[in-house]
């Protein structure tokens, strides 16, 4: 099924020198861009990540320290990515739990504050495992009808993003509301919805150290807002003030601020503390 798309969607995958968010780097991105008017770019870059990739990562996708002696670092990439990425949404599979944390990452070091917060993020594992609960493998298999391995080279990139690709437009077609015949399997082609439902948490930096919580009266309800909606806040999810309001600990703890700014933390999650703090600094 054709995406019907409100603006750009970037359809990714990434490889990496392993999943630590904070000492890890990127070693190949591949991306299709996928326009409103249903035009398609491709591009797949290989990555210099600065350190060695680990002989289990060469093994597994067979990219060596070789391939990418002479490739471009994400720095000098990132601002051809900023200005391609802006503005649009973004898919891919297990995304959301990695790939988007470790690119705002890779931007942020590069000195690139690319904003995610106003980007629709589609999480075609997410969608996949609420409805079938499997890997890409089987995704594949169960929505395009063919084997993976009979289409493309497992664990490299470009391939990973193809099989993504065609693993979400199949996911579109197999839960199209006006052909699926059981309701609880119904998933509208709109881009909010998708985005929404591949929502697994309720994090408001990508790493869960602040989330969101429902703000409550002297009664323990929830405060509604007038929408109907329940009012929110960011609360810290970890150390002595778990469940805590953010902006309450920084008025009577600025020193925490500061903690957390020299600790050992995602550079995202202390950008999300700092547009926080400025934030409640310009209600002043």
């Amino acid at each position: 099924m054709k995406l019907r798309l409100t603006k750009p969607l970037i359809v990714f995958d990434l490889e990496t020198t392993g999943l630590d968010l904070v000492n890890d780097r990127i070693i190949q991105i591949s991306y299709i861009k996928v326009f409103v008017d249903g035009k398609e770019e491709r591009k797949n870059i290989f990555i210099n990540p600065g350190k060695p990739i680990p002989p289990e990562v060469t093994t597994l996708t067979g990219i060596s320290n070789e391939d990418i002696e002479h490739a471009p670092t994400f720095k000098e990439q990132a601002p051809m990515l900023n200005e391609t990425f802006k503005g649009c949404d973004f898919a891919g599979f297990n995304s959301n739990h990695f790939d988007i944390p470790l690119l705002a990452e890779e931007f942020l070091r590069a000195g690139i504050d690319f904003d995610f917060s106003h980007a629709r993020l589609i999480d075609a594992q997410t969608i996949f495992h609420k409805m079938e609960r499997r890997n890409l493998a089987a995704a594949y298999k169960f929505y395009c009808g063919r084997k993976m391995e009979e289409d493309f080279e497992a664990h490299r990139a470009d391939q990973d993003t193809e099989a993504t690709y065609r693993v979400l437009q199949g996911e579109l077609d197999m839960y199209n509301p006006e052909t699926q015949v059981e309701p609880d399997k119904h998933l509208p082609n709109d881009m909010d919805t998708l985005a929404e439902f591949s929502k697994t948490n309720n994090n408001v930096d990508f790493a869960g150290r602040i989330v969101w919580k429902d703000v409550t009266d002297e009664k323990g309800k929830p405060v509604m807002d007038e929408q109907g909606k329940p009012v929110q806040q960011e609360v810290f999810n970890f150390g002595k003030y778990k469940g805590r309001s953010v902006s309450e600990v920084l008025r009577f703890d600025q020193g925490y601020f500061s903690w957390i700014m020299n600790g050992d933390f995602t550079n995202n999650t202390k950008q999300v503390l700092t547009r926080i703090r400025l934030r409640e600094f310009n209600k002043r």
